[in-house]
């Protein structure tokens, strides 16, 4: 089976934090994970994908794809 890294669980973990302001999270994903909002971002979007990441976390997975469906038939 496909497994999760550290650093991939490390975002689902940190995605699954509420925000309350978007530079509050810009800032913390460049000192907590040392990358940056973009990268984030395109990390995020390949792990919602992998079926690894539905089994870490199910609800949280198949929350942030509809939200990106929704996105992407708005366009």
């Amino acid at each position: 089976m496909d497994e999760l890294t550290q650093r991939e669980r490390a975002v689902l973990a940190f995605e699954a934090r509420p925000w309350r302001a978007r530079g509050a999270k810009d800032a913390a994903i460049r000192e907590e994970l040392g990358l940056s909002p973009t990268r984030y971002t395109q990390l995020l979007n390949a792990l919602l994908d992998r079926e690894a990441a539905l089994a870490f976390q199910p609800v949280l997975v198949n929350r942030l794809r509809r939200v990106r469906d929704e996105k992407r038939a708005r366009r």
